[in-house]
């Protein structure tokens, strides 16, 4: 009995884009080599997950006919040696090195920040959050968080979001303290939160660069030029626009989760939106032979869209 299934394309040889693959992932690696070495953990570890990471992908990449063929495809797709092969293709996955992990779900308790942060209902003029009444029928924390689950108590909620620090209650109201649900220095969860949001970000990139047609919206705005004051000021701008999207997404997404369920049909998709700024000193450029005559005024750089 033949295999039907269409073989899958073959890969570029090694040199077609070899210089700008290399590149790429040397911009990839360097910020996870500062994480690494800033929290100290020791290249012994990252290779060890960057391996298992390569046989992961290896064997995803492999038709279902390898059978046991699999350690040598494996080996001679990766790079590594039979016995390495071996050895990781017998040790239990790690979800975290096998490439795309399903992220945890939000807490209750996260999406009622979510939610809270999001509705315009719930927000004042400028979309900040306002504080609600504990009890009482909408707009009320109580409303809002049975709005999210009806399986945890609305003071069981109201106690989480107080303990991570993200609400307190003064008085018969209830109030937001943060703009996001992880603070830099929470550790573990800032950790899952940056698997997360990054990974899917560089899965979406990845995804892109290898299909024919582009399946995912990746796409980034950059400047120069700027000033200390006008990058501050544009700070503002994106957490403003970070509102917006917030405010048009989640109650959208949430309508379409409810015409799903109604519908009945099979759920087994998963979305993140996210936006993000960056801001650091400009490359020096190399050095320049003095002009033999007066230079021109210099023409202005507009900021340039990626992609």
């Amino acid at each position: 009995m033949t295999d039907r299934k269409k073989p899958a394309p073959a890969p570029p040889p090694p040199g077609a884009g070899g210089a700008a693959l290399s590149g790429a992932i040397a911009s990839l690696l360097a910020p996870l080599a500062e994480l690494a070495v800033a929290r100290g953990l020791p290249f012994a570890a990252i290779e060890d997950m960057f391996k298992a990471a390569f046989v992961e992908a290896a064997r995803r990449a492999q038709p279902e006919s390898a059978g046991p063929r699999i350690v040598s495809r494996v080996a001679t797709a990766t790079g590594l040696t039979r016995r390495e092969v071996t050895r990781l293709v017998a040790e239990p996955a790690d979800a975290d090195v096998a490439g795309a992990p399903p992220p945890a779900r939000p807490s209750p308790a996260t999406q009622v920040f979510t939610r809270w942060r999001a509705d315009p209902a719930l927000c004042d003029r400028r979309g900040q959050p306002r504080p609600l009444p504990r009890q009482g029928p909408a707009p009320s924390f109580e409303a809002l968080a049975r709005s999210v689950t009806q399986d945890v108590h609305p003071r069981s909620l109201l106690d989480e979001l107080c303990r991570l620090g993200l609400a307190e209650v003064e008085g018969d109201q209830v109030r937001l303290l943060r703009e996001r649900v992880v603070a830099a220095r929470d550790s573990a969860r800032a950790f899952g939160f940056l698997g997360s949001n990054v990974g899917d970000h560089l899965r979406a990139g990845v995804a892109n660069v290898l299909a024919e047609t582009p399946r995912h919206v990746e796409q980034a705005v950059f400047a120069d030029e700027l000033s200390d004051e006008s990058i501050a000021a544009f700070d503002e701008i994106a957490r403003a626009q970070w509102q917006a999207l917030l405010a048009a997404t989640v109650p959208k997404l949430q309508a379409l989760i409810d015409a799903d369920a109604a519908a009945g049909r099979k759920r087994d998709r998963r979305v993140r939106i996210g936006l993000y700024t960056y801001h650091a000193a400009m490359s020096e450029a190399p050095a320049e032979p003095a002009p033999a005559s007066p230079p021109a005024a210099k023409r202005r750089r507009p900021a340039r869209k990626d992609r």
